[in-house]
């Protein structure tokens, strides 16, 4: 028999998994979500891409702004769901949540635990040059992403892929995982195997303040810095144009050849010398413009050789 179950999720990361349960056959008792803020020129509220969904669904949508009342907790118990499944909500589920449903509380996390447990393991993952990553389906505890998992799968991440690209990827794997999670739960069949002690690292949230490039670094660093803050909230650097530095965001990047003083411009591509190799800008963004190819940026602003980039 399909399950009842309680969503909980915010970003557009979780919205494939929602999705998919529903179209299996679960009943999706009620939908979790962060409340709207405001955004746009307008500054409109706006809810969220989980909200979004659940309305097609045309199921209930919650957004406390707390879980830790005893309002909140007889809420969540009067939707009398066989289990809970929660994907990047933003929100701590205190114990007598975790507790509630009868099957328990199941978590979609974007790495391969117990490595980048927290808050923004894509872009970590990444940035750290790691050769892979993937999605777990984890059963909740109290602890940070410290619960028994139940099943994973894994992806490659080459040079050439951003924070974009790996999301795409495992919101489609992580929806299939869950699907297939949570199919094991109603057998009666999901087994859940303890994480490692050893290997343990923590994916901190991303501070504006890391988005500086420094091409101090080898291109690799740097390939991974930029990628792994792409398209938010973006690496940058300055460039001078017209005798003033403006700000760009770089969004993507490859390893190119050639050699010169860190944050030199050494090619008529936009090639900039880092401390070891170079790297090639392929898409970048000026403040208030729409992202566009190196190629585009060139033709209305040219770069000339040796202009030193300021990261």
């Amino acid at each position: 028999m399909p399950l009842r179950l309680v969503f909980m999720g915010t970003p557009e990361f979780a919205v494939p998994t929602l999705l998919a349960l529903a179209a299996h056959g679960h009943d999706i008792a009620a939908v979790y979500t962060r409340e709207p803020k405001p955004a746009g020129r307008g500054m409109k509220l706006q809810e969220t891409p989980v909200a979004l969904a659940a309305h097609r669904l045309q199921a209930p949508v919650l957004t406390p702004k707390t879980l830790r009342t005893d309002e909140a907790l007889a809420n969540f118990r009067a939707h009398e769901a066989d289990a809970a499944v929660v994907v990047a909500y933003g929100m701590i589920l205190p114990q007598a949540i975790l507790d509630a449903p009868e099957l328990g509380c199941y978590n979609l996390h974007g790495s391969l635990l117990p490595r980048w447990r927290g808050a923004a393991p894509l872009n970590r993952a990444i940035m750290a040059g790691d050769a892979e990553t993937g999605v777990m389906v984890m059963k909740m505890d109290a602890g940070l992403d410290t619960g028994d998992v139940a099943m994973a799968e894994r992806i490659a991440i080459t040079d050439a892929m951003t924070v974009t690209d790996v999301h795409d990827q495992l919101a489609r794997l992580g929806a299939d995982l869950m699907v297939r999670a949570i199919a094991a739960l109603e057998r009666g069949g999901l087994q859940l195997t303890k994480q490692s002690e050893d290997g343990i690292t923590y994916a901190a949230k991303i501070d504006k303040a890391e988005a500086k490039i420094d091409f101090a670094k080898p291109a690799r660093a740097v390939l991974r810095h930029i990628h792994g803050l792409s398209p938010f909230p973006g690496a940058w650097c300055e460039l001078p144009i017209d005798g003033a530095p403006v700000r760009i965001k770089v969004l993507r990047c490859a390893l190119a050849e050639g050699r010169g003083t860190p944050g030199e411009v050494i090619g008529d591509d936009l090639t900039i010398a880092c401390g070891d190799g170079a790297i090639r800008i392929a898409q970048l963004q000026r403040a208030g413009k729409q992202p566009m190819t190196a190629e585009e940026f060139l033709r209305g602003t040219p770069i000339a050789r040796g202009v030193r980039v300021v990261g």
